[in-house]
């Protein structure tokens, strides 16, 4: 342990038959044992500032605004709160603040494989910078989601993140007067409500660049000698469909393919979307011979359905995902996809709106990350 550990102790008042004694603060003593009254104090950041020889605003800073400390001060402090089992009072500093350190992140399935990576890592995240996060499981339901970010305007969380496509505000309430915007962020949904046509608003964001993705996968199923592919859609309320319908257009445009709009099937981004439309696919003429699925769950469900009814995937039709959820190498053959950065959404999610939230500076409030072509056996043939 530290040497100057034994100069950091609670003050610890016992008495006893004109008995006085001083324990360390990290003895767990019992508040009163025979007839011993004991009084402790828990450390603070006053005396992790003492140990360590430096000012409380820096001791406040490597704890709460890391970003804004060198590297060596914040290891430092950070090394020493550990050691001396300092715990953050976020009660006492959310009544000094008007904070709850509480995140609200809104998410429409929580059963989805894609979404609860990335709150994973988002939980983390927030754990580093003091902050709690509240999950909110909004079912895909525009009601459950307008109750959520009544959490926020009542101060229940400090700000949001939500991966619909519209902000957990109704439009009439961000039109009236005298509304002011909570902090907040958009992970992987980019916003399209009108609302944010209007002056003022300006919504934070992180996301892939969906077009690019789309237009990759749909460039390596086209290399792969595929004229008639077929696309299974996220659903057309969605940006981050369209967007990505928007890129298997252009790609199919630089090729010189014609759109065929009977290849466009709307679905969701669900296992039971994937394999409802695999029927359809096969009912097109002439039938397609590769099928570009905007999530790996909808191709996951969908290569369930073509095996069933005898289609050998790659040789008769070829799938393709987007997303690299773990259960895409494991599939029967491996499916093709596009990874997104997973654990980087999650956490730049989290630093972003945190920074609002404490007023740091930030340097770009719209993020996108790269991605990558992961090429498998499902779209390969033997």
């Amino acid at each position: 342990m530290h040497k100057g550990v034994q100069q950091i102790k609670n003050k610890i008042a016992v008495s006893c038959i004109g008995l006085s004694l001083q324990l360390p603060f990290f003895v767990k003593a019992p508040t009163a044992v025979l007839g011993i009254h004991i009084m402790t104090t828990k450390l603070g950041i006053k005396e992790l500032a003492a140990h360590l020889d430096i000012s409380i605003a820096s001791v406040s800073r490597a704890l709460h605004n890391p970003n804004r400390v060198s590297t060596n001060m914040r290891q430092r402090v950070q090394a020493a709160a550990r050691e001396l089992g300092y715990e953050q009072n976020t009660l006492a500093s959310g009544l000094r603040s008007s904070r709850t350190y509480n995140i609200l992140v809104i998410i429409p399935k929580i059963s989805d494989q894609f979404i609860s990576g990335v709150i994973d890592s988002m939980e983390s995240s927030a754990a580093q910078r003091g902050y709690s996060v509240l999950f909110c499981n909004s079912q895909g339901k525009r009601e459950k989601e307008l109750e959520y970010g009544k959490w926020v305007l009542s101060k229940r969380a400090d700000g949001v993140i939500y991966f619909c496509e519209t902000p957990p505000f109704s439009e009439d309430l961000m039109e009236s007067d005298g509304f002011v915007l909570p902090p907040m962020v958009n992970s992987c949904e980019v916003n399209s409500s009108p609302s944010f046509k209007l002056e003022g608003y300006t919504i934070p964001s992180v996301t892939i660049d969906n077009v690019k993705a789309a237009y990759e996968i749909t460039q390596h199923l086209i290399e792969q000698g595929h004229q008639r592919i077929a696309v299974i859609t996220g659903g057309k309320h969605l940006v981050s469909s369209q967007q990505r319908l928007s890129g298997y257009r252009k790609a199919l445009s630089h090729a010189e393919i014609a759109l065929d709009k009977k290849l466009i099937l709307d679905g969701d981004y669900t296992l039971e979307s994937g394999e409802r439309l695999a029927h359809e696919l096969l009912t097109i003429e002439p039938r397609p011979t590769a099928v570009f699925c905007m999530s790996d769950v909808i191709a996951i469900g969908c290569m369930h359905s073509l095996k069933k009814e005898g289609v050998s995937i790659p040789n008769d039709i070829a799938v393709a995902g987007i997303d690299d959820i773990q259960f895409s190498s494991y599939c029967t053959p491996p499916l093709t996809t596009i990874a997104q950065p997973v654990e980087d959404i999650g956490k730049i999610c989290v630093e972003l709106l945190i920074n609002i939230i404490e007023k740091n500076n930030i340097d770009d409030l719209h993020i996108t990350l790269p991605h990558k072509l992961v090429l498998r056996e499902s779209t390969q043939e033997n």
